[in-house]
């Protein structure tokens, strides 16, 4: 690794961790101690107000208000590029979801206090045209940065988790990755306290508290976080959506494919299924296909479908 190329990433890391120790730097630099302690002294030279904990557990970390190079922003572009990335989060394609994700875990943490509040306050008072549901369910913005932060470290972070029955509690957990299941987020993580996986509903947890303490990933069950999330989706909820559709599954996937699993039944129609949802938000997708849909399940979808023809016509 070049000086140059060293030295932006030490500025990638203290910009997108609150914390870090000099051991940790030096083993994701791959330079010694007293490299990682020049580095830090370029930057303090350069204006870059890193402050550092002397002695035993000792590290350093970037002092919000930090400017990001090499743009330089005034609070209005500041607010504004936080608002225009947690739009993306919740209603972008999934491949630019997850990169507004990870630049919101850049942004998020270096902004001054009266910044994040300003941004809090308009992403709370804003819904998109699109959302998914005539009730969506609110995710606050630094809740999924520090969920996206821990998986991305590998570091135990506990919260307070409301279940489906208001019910209360404190996890301990070593999260693995977030998944995104229509207009929500789910967190897969081992939960320490019941020796078990779970996944959490985004929305209703709180008070997410980074524990400082590193871990080692654990295999998740199947292999992939995304098919935890959907076997434990089955049979919760309101019923599996499916519906024949007659256009091309290529026709279809940039339209409703971040929604719906598409499978293809011959050269002109397709299956489209999707699990645990709105129906008003499947009724919506369905529509979205903008072909001939037939072979609706469940019932309950088919007169949803019917009652919005009846009104429109």
């Amino acid at each position: 690794m070049s000086t140059s190329t060293r030295f932006l990433r030490l500025l990638s890391l203290l910009q997108t961790h609150r914390y870090w120790s000099g051991d940790e730097l030096a083993e994701r630099l791959d330079v010694s101690l007293r490299t990682v302690r020049r580095d830090i002294d370029r930057l303090r030279d350069l204006g870059y107000p890193v402050q550092a904990d002397r002695g035993v557990g000792g590290g350093y970390q970037l002092a919000s208000g930090t400017a990001l190079p090499p743009l330089v922003l005034d609070d209005d572009e500041a607010v504004a590029l936080v608002v225009a990335l947690q739009s993306t989060v919740h209603g972008g394609s999934s491949a630019l979801a997850e990169a507004a994700l990870r630049a919101m875990g850049k942004v998020v943490p270096v902004l001054p206090a009266r910044l994040r509040k300003r941004a809090q306050a308009l992403t709370a008072s804003t819904v998109p045209l699109n959302s998914s549901s005539s009730a969506p369910d609110p995710v606050d913005p630094a809740v999924l940065v520090t969920f996206a932060q821990a998986c991305r470290d590998h570091e135990r972070i506990a919260f307070d988790y409301k279940d489906a029955k208001g019910a209360l509690s404190s996890r301990r957990v070593e999260p693995v990755q977030l998944v995104n299941v229509g207009n929500r987020y789910y967190l897969v993580a081992f939960d320490l306290d019941r020796d078990d996986w779970r996944s959490f509903r985004v929305d209703r947890a709180q008070n997410p508290s980074p524990r400082a303490l590193r871990f080692t990933p654990r295999a998740v069950p199947g292999g992939d976080a995304a098919g935890f999330v959907r076997e434990g989706l089955r049979g919760s909820g309101p019923p599996n959506v499916s519906a024949r559709v007659q256009a091309r599954a290529k026709e279809l996937e940039p339209l409703i494919g971040r929604w719906f699993q598409i499978e293809e039944i011959d050269a002109d129609s397709c299956i489209v299924r999707t699990e645990n949802t709105d129906l008003r938000w499947a009724a919506f997708g369905l529509a979205m296909s903008q072909a001939k849909v037939s072979d609706v399940q469940p019932r309950e979808l088919r007169e949803l479908l019917d009652s919005w023809i009846a009104n429109l016509n």
